[in-house]
């Protein structure tokens, strides 16, 4: 974006006109990227790339049946070209009970009929690369659905098995082996082990499940279970997937005396995480994915509050990037924040890998209704019914991080309808709610649906086109009437919408030098401000404070999540500058 490309417009929340960047018609966007060429063979194309999540069952409903599929996808492809994304990170596309929303895997090598088929699934990489945007798969390593061939078969060979030796069959506990075999936590609450019943009816052997019980845990010890998951990958990488993200990546070995777990286990001693046999695992991975031509990505989803034991698997032999949920989990405090950065920055730097950075997924509260909450940040253990949030708060905030996060250093994650601003949809009725959390919890925890509700895309009502018109099919979750207001269609000739913050966001990130991957520079700045340059001429200023503040010396505004008053950027806003060289000067409120 060219400095000649500024106009006053006002942004969210009414005042004084803020000047943002020029948009382009919505349709401009789609138009040049289909016009483009397919990406280059750059190898560094990840350290940068803005990578959309796409969630299958929620996204969009190509053939009327109330359920996202591959077709619905594909029909919304210039959507996601005109947003400025670089790659798409599917869900897991494949055949499913979908126990837990498709994480319980029976059939790697077959799409879930209610998405479509292989063929669907080749096409839609295909015409997606045309576009410029790249596809990225999800894997599931640690476990497989229950209905997966292998665990069938080792159901009906019984015990001492050569198939039940894929998986962790054990006999209980006690006299009568009615006692679990450890008292290991689970992920979903509730236990972790879940007895078999042998052919005569009699009590059997109890299988490993770290999360629900239809996903028992495959072992990683065993040679099988290593040379499918390679087969695995060759088969995606053939048919031209860019990359794929690792599921639950750190849980994958567990120590084969199945110890009980240490109150405070030391590093690389907690029986079922972070054990140090997993880096050959990865190591293998990577020389696997290494020898196709151009760069096939290997992203780890790894939950460890050790930030130099999380950085171990970013080594330049292993894995290229992992999730920073981190900053995903901290409180919307300049404090707090500008720690996860520092750290995160200060642990990717030795293995020079670069950061990754995320505000929702298809796991956690969404963004708008999370940053509207007196506790602001997000722990699975602390997740409530009827907990109270300030929608009109957490949008301005949402917004604010929005800009924040696509100017950090590193690759960028959207979670589908983040770019409009949904919120958390709070109030499903409980007989709808299809998440193992909210029912292994007894109903406390209220599970994962609430963000996963289907997109919004055209009308009045629901279900806002997510289906073609004139399907009869209600969407697989209801939609909140009043969603209206934030469906595509409404947004995107709306220069105060969340769409289209999103989009001019990533068209300045994508022109901009100074962004995406690269030194990050901290600017001197009042409490509750963080303030960096990026690049010559580049600075983002974020206020966290309660009070207005004065901008550095600059020569244009960029881009503001929200209109400046009488010349100061207010509370929970961000604002990107153009300066003239790098800005050094002190911030005052």
């Amino acid at each position: 974006m060219t400095e000649g490309l500024s106009v006053d417009l006002t942004v969210m929340d009414g005042g004084t006109a803020a000047p943002v960047a020029a948009p382009q018609p919505a349709s401009a966007g789609a138009t040049a990227r289909a016009a483009s060429t397919p990406p280059s063979d750059d190898p560094q194309w990840w350290r940068s790339a803005v990578i959309y999540q796409i969630y299958p069952r929620s996204f969009a409903d190509g053939n009327g049946d109330g359920v996202g599929d591959l077709a619905g996808v594909r029909q919304h492809l210039p959507y996601l070209a005109d947003l400025g994304v670089d790659a798409l990170w599917f869900t897991p596309w494949y055949d499913s009970p979908l126990a837990d929303g498709g994480y319980d895997v029976a059939d790697y090598r077959r799409i879930h009929p209610a998405f479509g088929d292989l063929a669907e699934a080749e096409a839609l990489i295909g015409e997606a690369l045309a576009l410029g945007i790249r596809t990225i798969i999800d894997v599931v390593p640690n476990h497989v659905s229950d209905r997966h061939r292998w665990f069938q078969e080792a159901l009906a060979a019984g015990p001492g098995s050569p198939e039940r030796e894929r998986f962790w069959f054990r006999p209980g506990r006690g006299d009568d082996g009615s006692q679990m075999p450890t008292s290991w936590p689970s992920n979903f609450s509730g236990d972790t082990w879940t007895r078999t019943t042998n052919p005569d009816g009699t009590p059997g052997e109890w299988y490993l499940h770290l999360f629900s019980p239809q996903q028992p845990d495959l072992n990683w010890d065993h040679p099988d279970v290593r040379r499918e998951h390679e087969d695995i990958l060759r088969f995606w990488f053939d048919r031209g997937v860019a990359g794929v993200r690792i599921d639950s990546a750190a849980l994958l070995v567990k120590d084969p005396a199945l110890p009980e777990v240490p109150e405070h286990p030391g590093a690389g001693e907690h029986p079922n995480q972070d054990r140090d046999e997993l880096h050959d695992i990865y190591r293998g991975w990577r020389a696997l994915a290494d020898g196709y031509p151009g760069t096939r990505v290997l992203v780890g989803e790894i939950w460890l509050p050790d930030i130099e034991r999380f950085a171990l698997y970013l080594r330049p032999d292993e894995l290229h990037t992992a999730f920073n949920f981190d900053f995903l989990a901290r409180p919307w405090d300049a404090v707090e924040l500008r720690a996860s950065i520092d750290e995160t920055l200060a642990a990717h730097a030795p293995v020079g890998a670069p950061s990754t950075w995320v505000l929702s997924n298809h796991d956690v509260t969404r963004a708008v209704t999370r940053y509207g909450r007196e506790d602001s940040s997000f722990a699975f253990a602390t997740k409530r019914k009827g907990t109270p949030t300030d929608l009109a708060l957490g949008t301005r905030r949402a917004r604010a991080a929005a800009l924040l996060t696509a100017a950090l250093p590193g690759s960028l994650y959207i979670y589908q309808g983040d770019e409009l601003g949904l919120p958390e949809v709070e109030d499903l009725p409980d007989e709808l709610r299809e998440d193992p959390m909210h029912e292994r919890s007894g109903g406390v925890d209220p599970g994962r649906d609430g963000c996963r509700v289907p997109l919004p895309w055209r009308g009045t009502q629901p279900p806002f086109g997510f289906s073609p018109e004139g399907a009869d099919a209600e969407p697989w979750l209801p939609q909140p009437a009043g969603w209206a207001a934030l469906t595509v269609q409404a947004q995107q000739s709306d220069p105060t919408s969340m769409l289209w913050l999103y989009r001019q966001a990533l068209r300045i990130r994508r022109a901009e030098p100074g962004l995406g991957d690269g030194p990050l520079t901290w600017l001197d700045a009042p409490d509750g401000v963080l303030a960096f340059a990026r690049g010559a001429a580049f600075a983002s200023v974020t206020n966290l404070s309660a009070a207005p503040v004065d901008l550095p010396e600059h020569q244009a505004i960029l881009l503001s999540s929200r209109p400046l008053v009488d010349g100061k950027l207010p509370p929970d806003s961000t604002v990107w500058l153009r300066t003239q060289h790098r800005p050094t000067g002190h911030l005052t409120t």
